[in-house]
């Protein structure tokens, strides 16, 4: 009886054997936007769709570190992407030369690590304004121009999933992201524009080189550039990596605050 109803559930949703985002396996001339493009996981990235046919465009706010990447035909678009003016002015610079987009990825960020004992609230807000507020104002310029088949990504974090020690200004501002991601999934994915969350473990980025703690499964910018590409080939909401860590904190996300909290202070040293 059990199996005849788990049968049934399932065929009373067909959209779980479908993908939840569009497929992206072939970059040849695709339009991509890279906003937070001039170091770590964006500039790997975006110099890993140009390798693969992309037509890249690539913003942040100093014109001279994009430059630098020396990608070949890339379009420089300048912009800082907590100004609403200044990401409604790339997007006009973008679209005269482009006449659309394919695929938008939101990688800017910021990490300050803070504790309650050093808690900052200038510094959390800036921080918060970059991990998701600047998300938000994107995602308002550019919804007229997402189009079937394409769509908007988001690099948040697993540090999203569940507070952890260190990040009282870095955390909120992830699991806002994600969780903004989920909401925005739900609205588009009927018309089949894709909304990807992307959720990297520990990257070995300036951000990253703050850190005084040990970093388990540290990956490099180019390894992940690579795992976010082929986690855009699966059609999944959520591109998550190295499997080995995000799995195990997808797995500490579940816990009862009972257990997870004496927990994380035990492992962290928090």
């Amino acid at each position: 009886l059990h199996e005849q109803v788990g049968l049934q559930s399932w065929r009373n949703y067909p959209e779980l054997r479908q993908a939840m985002n569009p497929k992206i396996t072939n970059w040849q001339g695709k339009r991509v936007w890279l906003l937070g493009a001039s170091s770590g996981i964006g500039a790997a990235l975006a110099k890993e769709l140009a390798r693969r046919g992309a037509n890249v465009a690539i913003s942040a706010r100093k014109a001279d570190k994009l430059l630098a990447l020396n990608i070949p035909d890339a379009l420089i678009l300048p912009c800082d992407a907590t100004n609403v003016a200044s990401l409604a002015g790339a997007r006009k610079q973008l679209l005269l030369a482009w006449l659309g987009v394919d695929l938008v990825i939101y990688l800017a960020g910021d990490y300050v690590p803070m504790r309650a004992d050093s808690f900052d609230l200038a510094k959390a807000e800036k921080v918060f304004e970059v991990n998701f507020l600047a998300a938000m104002r994107l995602t308002a310029a550019v919804l007229p121009d997402l189009k079937a088949g394409g769509g908007i990504a988001f690099v948040a974090s697993v540090a999203g999933y569940r507070g952890l020690p260190k990040a009282l200004a870095y955390g909120p501002g992830k699991a806002a992201l994600i969780h903004f991601a989920e909401v925005l999934h739900l609205d588009l994915s009927p018309k089949n524009i894709g909304v990807w969350v992307i959720n990297p473990g520990f990257v070995a980025t300036q951000l990253t080189a703050q850190n005084n703690f040990d970093m388990p499964a540290l990956m490099t910018p180019e390894a992940a550039a690579i795992a976010t590409v082929d986690g855009l080939k699966a059609g999944n909401f959520e591109i998550h990596f190295p499997k080995r860590f995000t799995l195990f904190m997808k797995f500490m996300a579940l816990l009862p605050y009972r257990l997870y909290f004496p927990f994380i202070r035990r492992t962290t040293g928090g």
